[in-house]
């Protein structure tokens, strides 16, 4: 792993899919609080 460009490369796709999986998770939760305050699936 001495290579720059892989070390770049590594690092953008631990970033990239940290941040999806950070969206996921906070869009569920937030679903799960919407439907505890209305009693309704939140709107799309």
């Amino acid at each position: 792993m001495d290579n720059d460009l892989v070390k770049r490369l590594a690092w953008s796709g631990l970033l990239a899919g940290t941040g999806a999986l950070a969206s996921i998770v906070t869009t569920r939760l937030a679903a799960v609080v919407f439907r505890r305050i209305f009693g309704e699936d939140p709107p799309e």
